[in-house]
């Protein structure tokens, strides 16, 4: 049994890694990497927000880039998948995996420190997860479209936490964090009703069948 795993993994890394073309890409390509590389950065993200301990230090600012480093990540390696035809079915179950464990484990962390409301990262976390499952468990007998404004939540969500993590206001004062709330505030509207959104394409489509 062992074996035969161990072999349907090397037969899975066979293929193209980088190269465009129409034959087998590899699970290993260059995409798949830059998705694996953003989940394996979230720890190190992780402490870096726990060593700094809400001091604002260098540590925060390193984390802070890190994080955009890493979400940034996410255009490219969907980018490189569709441009070289190497898009995979492991690419696909982990490039939303990484999203959500790098955007949940900066929400975390951020009412960790006090600085986000806890009931604001439960509810944006029970959707994420939630349509997430959800899509999975329907995934072999149909594809639900994304959501309408799909993309602009995780692009509003990606700027919200950006900002809480960027200690801004040690530089231009407290002002800031107010811009941080209303741009918190839009990611949570936009997350709560494209998840509405999403399951309401999913019960029409259902009933049509």
């Amino acid at each position: 049994m062992h074996a035969k795993r161990a072999d349907a993994v090397k037969e899975s890394m066979k293929g193209r890694v980088a190269s465009h073309g129409d034959t087998k890409a590899s699970n290993g390509n260059v995409a798949n990497i830059i998705t694996v590389a953003r989940i394996l950065l979230a720890p190190v993200f992780v402490w870096l927000l726990a060593a700094d301990n809400g001091e604002h230090g260098v540590l925060r600012w390193v984390a802070a880039g890190l994080f955009i480093l890493a979400i940034a990540t996410d255009g490219v390696d969907g980018s490189l998948a569709r441009s070289r035809n190497l898009v995979t079915n492991v690419g696909i179950i982990l490039d939303p995996i990484a999203d959500k464990v790098l955007t949940g484990a900066a929400l975390i962390m951020l009412s960790v420190l006090g600085e986000l409301w806890w009931w604001v990262t439960i509810v944006i976390l029970v959707r994420e997860l939630g349509i997430t499952a959800f899509r999975f468990a329907v995934l072999r007998s149909r594809v639900i479209p994304a959501s309408r404004g799909g993309k602009l939540k995780t692009i509003v969500q990606s700027v919200a936490i950006s900002l809480f993590l960027v200690p801004l206001n040690t530089l231009v004062g407290d002002w800031v964090l107010w811009v941080n709330w209303v741009v918190m505030g839009a990611a949570l509207v936009l997350t709560v009703v494209t998840g509405i959104d999403y399951l309401w394409q999913a019960w029409r489509g259902n009933r049509s069948k």
